[in-house]
């Protein structure tokens, strides 16, 4: 049985009860939501999409999801909260993740339970159960199901699916909150979430459209983590992007030589069997 015969068969047992679905925009979530769309139109449920936005996305990516859910025909709900209002998010704590899923997946199952849809799903897949990810915990309190990581697809099984399936997010890098950019124990504020926004926008003028990349930042320090074969480019124009990213009050722009890495602050054991905060 191919992966997409697969998938549509896990999520049929669920559709007689209606499904909600949180939706981020990334190819996980939309691979998701493309193959309910498709089961939505072979035969008709109940179906939604549940997007909360914060500070912590973009409006590009805001617009991103309304154009998605728009081109599948699914009815889309957007909720917005203020995580700096959560102290231990605020602090930058290393539960931090656990503490807005929380707030998130909270509002999300209220919504499912008022509006009858039995089923509330994500796009966590299987490479997440084996990295650092408190915000699982949040996911099973609010009895979250999620059907990639049940059916063991990873990262790469994702993409090969949105590839085959013709999914113009199929390429698309991952685009986790912006907290992420700064080392645990920083407080954070408007103010830095929204000079690290500008300051990846810069460098996203030198780099692929489909390029995985960090702006890291610590204090007036900007680290800079792209694709080791994109560092050569990168210095090409060093004096450009140092002069742009001064103008946001870094004081120092480095590149870091380990090149980009996924949660390169978190901790580095394998936290597969770990008891996550």
């Amino acid at each position: 049985m191919d992966k997409k015969t697969e998938l549509k068969k896990f999520l049929k047992k669920y559709t007689a009860g209606g499904i909600a679905l949180a939706f981020s925009g990334g190819v996980d979530s939309t691979l998701l939501l493309a193959v309910l769309a498709e089961i939505n139109q072979e035969s008709p449920f109940a179906l939604t999409a549940l997007t909360m936005h914060s500070i912590f996305q973009t409006e590009e990516e805001l617009s991103h999801i309304r154009k998605t859910a728009k081109e599948y025909q699914v009815e889309l709900q957007i909720f917005t909260h203020d995580p700096l209002a959560i102290r231990e998010v605020a602090q930058n704590q290393p539960d931090r993740c656990y503490h807005c899923k929380n707030k998130i997946f909270s509002t999300f199952r209220q919504y499912a339970d008022q509006h009858g849809f039995a089923t509330l799903l994500d796009g966590t897949h299987a490479g997440d159960l084996h990295v650092y990810r408190p915000g699982r915990k949040a996911l099973a309190e609010w009895n979250v199901l999620s059907p990639l990581a049940e059916l063991k697809m990873d990262k790469t099984a994702i993409r090969t699916l949105a590839k085959d399936m013709g999914l113009a997010v199929k390429s698309k890098p991952a685009a986790p909150c912006l907290a992420t950019r700064f080392d645990y124990g920083t407080l954070l504020t408007p103010g830095l979430l929204k000079k690290v926004s500008e300051g990846e926008e810069i460098l996203r003028q030198y780099l692929p459209e489909n390029a995985s990349f960090r702006l890291r930042v610590h204090k007036d320090l900007a680290r800079l983590e792209v694709p080791p074969e994109e560092m050569e480019n990168i210095l090409q124009y060093r004096e450009e992007i140092t002069a742009k990213l001064q103008k946001l009050h870094f004081r120092f722009i480095t590149l870091d030589l380990q090149g980009f890495r996924s949660g390169s602050y978190d901790p580095k054991q394998d936290l597969a069997d770990a008891d996550l905060p």
